[in-house]
This record gives structure tokens, C-alpha cells and sequence, in this order.
């Protein structure tokens, strides 16, 4: 339980830190493929002290699953910045945004197909909770084709970040957070370089505000924002993280008007409060299930003819 309210406090850490990406891209003067590539460069930059140093044997012993899913990882980040950038200028934010945060439901299908049996707690808590996106956000599919390709971007993006969540769950079993987001963090920086250099974005000629600003949106959401993330992954389960991870739209609606003056929805206050119960039913979820197996080990090494609650 003491490690559970440690990983609670980092991932309310975490959600803030992501809750400042919107923001902060939003007052950077730069190409939005440019930001994410300088993020993830400048983080592993941040990262490569330590992890060459103090995680070096790590890294050289990492093994061949774990360093290959942590590749896999980092491009499907790479994707899931590629996919969901453009669709911002393809079809209404408002609807991006919404579409972009199906991520929990794409957690909670990929799980299920994979032989997992999601309680019917986390169906209806994520459910719940990408309902309250929606009503922050609105939704307005369009019939207009470059609108609809928009759509599709965006919801793809989702997808892609449900696969990264995923496998950083399954890499974190055995690796630390800082040998995992250094491979992972190192693989979409390159991807993004190369999606920078295709389509011409540029990578510099900034004035030293906006530096300054890539920099903060550094450190507050990959260090503080994903690396957290990457770090809580391993001790509540993909499922209630990624839910988590929908706190970020009315966090970032919230934060923008104390920081860039604009007013909050009148639907920001109702929107957190049904993504908060939302999360709540996905972490009771969790609960019952990890009690429920708690029980069944105990059962499972009582001495025979003794009560499992002796």
C-alpha cells in the first residue's frame, strides 16, 4: 500500500507535467514536428549522463526482448506525435482532441485480444472517463474528406499511444525507468528527425524565448510528464495509467487560464469530475483484482486443513 500512494503521488506529478504540453506548445513559435523532436532530443541529452554512467551495465545487459520492445516503443511515440500533430490542422482541435484520447479504450481492446479479461468495472470506468472528454472537448464529425482523414489521424494516435503504454508496462517488468526511456526516448528522437527532414520542418533559426520555452516543455512534460508515467506504469497496470492520462485535457484547459489568461470552459469543473469517477471504477477494479489474487496465493500455500484466514 505505502508503494502504491508513492506511485499515486508521482502519476498526479506526471499528469501535471502533461497538463502543461498543450500550453506550452501552444505559445512556442515553432513547427509542431520540430517541438516533438527537440523534446525527446533534449530529454535524452538530460538522460545521458546517468543512464551512461550510473545505468551503463544495465544497458549493455539489457537483453535482447527488453532492448528491442524499448525500440518498438520509442517508434510507436514517434507515430503517435506524427499521426496526431497534422490531424490538429486537418479537422477541428476540439474533435482531435477527443479522438486522440481514446487511448484507454485502445488499452483496455489490446489487453482483452491478448487473453486478458478486463472486469467489466474497467469497461464502464474508461468508458466513463473518455465521456468526459468528450463533453470538455464536444465531438463534430464532418463529412468533409480532409476532415475525415483528420479524424482518422487522430484516432489512430490514440491507438499508438495505448501500443507505447503497453509496452513500456512490459518492459519496466524487468528494466528501470531510466535505462527504458533512455532507448525509448533516443529511438523517437531519431524517427522525428527523419519526419523533420522529409517534410522540411525546421530545427532551428528559433530566438532564445522559444528555446526557452522547448526547454520548460522538456522537463515538465518528458521528464516530469512521460518518464513519471513510465515510471507508475509498472506498479498500477496499463489500464488505470492511461485512464489517468485523460486528466490531461481539463488539466491543460485549467492551466491555460492561469497561466495564459483564457477563460476555462463552463464544462472543464463537470468534465473532471466525470473523468475522476471514471478513473476511480478502473482503480477499484484494480483493487478487487489484485485482492482477489492476493487471496488466492494465500489460499494456494495454507498448509492443507488450514483456514486461509488462520
Amino acid at each position: 500500500m505505502p508503494a502504491r500512494g508513492v506511485d499515486f503521488t508521482l502519476l498526479a506529478v506526471a499528469i501535471a507535467g502533461v497538463s502543461m504540453s498543450a500550453p506550452l506548445i501552444a505559445a512556442t513559435a515553432a513547427p509542431a514536428l520540430a517541438i516533438a523532436f527537440w523534446r525527446n532530443a533534449m530529454a535524452v541529452g538530460v538522460l545521458s549522463p546517468v543512464a551512461l554512467w550510473r545505468h551503463r551495465g544495465e544497458l549493455r545487459h539489457m537483453g535482447r526482448r527488453a532492448a528491442l520492445m524499448s525500440v518498438l516503443a520509442g517508434v510507436v511515440l514517434a507515430l503517435h506525435f506524427g499521426l496526431w500533430l497534422p490531424s490538429l490542422d486537418m479537422t477541428s482541435v476540439a474533435t482531435s482532441t477527443a479522438l486522440v484520447t481514446t487511448t484507454p479504450i485502445w488499452t483496455t481492446l489490446i489487453l482483452r485480444a491478448r487473453g486478458h479479461r478486463p472486469p467489466a468495472l474497467v469497461w464502464a470506468g474508461t468508458a466513463l472517463a473518455v465521456l468526459g472528454v468528450v463533453i470538455l472537448t464536444g465531438i463534430d464529425l464532418s463529412t468533409d474528406t480532409r476532415a475525415l482523414e483528420g479524424d482518422a489521424l487522430a484516432l489512430a494516435a490514440g491507438a499508438a499511444a495505448a501500443g507505447y503504454m503497453l509496452l513500456g508496462s512490459e518492459v519496466r517488468r524487468t528494466a528501470s525507468t531510466t535505462a527504458y526511456t533512455y532507448v525509448c526516448y533516443s529511438t523517437t528522437a531519431a524517427v522525428l528527425l527523419g519526419a523533420c527532414l522529409v517534410s522540411g520542418s525546421a530545427l532551428g533559426g528559433y530566438d532564445g524565448r522559444t528555446w526557452l520555452k522547448i526547454a520548460a516543455l522538456t522537463v515538465v512534460a518528458q521528464l516530469l510528464g512521460h518518464s513519471l508515467l513510465n515510471r507508475v506504469v509498472r506498479g498500477l497496470g496499463p489500464s488505470t495509467t492511461s485512464t489517468a492520462i485523460l486528466l490531461e485535457t481539463p488539466g491543460a484547459a485549467l492551466i491555460a487560464a492561469l497561466w495564459l489568461g483564457q477563460t476555462p470552459p463552463a464544462a472543464a469543473y463537470p468534465a473532471l469530475g466525470v473523468i475522476l469517477a471514471g478513473l476511480a471504477l478502473v482503480i477499484l477494479a484494480d483493487r478487487r483484482k489484485s485482492a482477489a489474487a492476493a487471496s488466492a496465493a494465500a489460499e494456494a500455500v495454507a498448509p492443507a486443513g488450514t483456514p486461509a484466514g488462520a
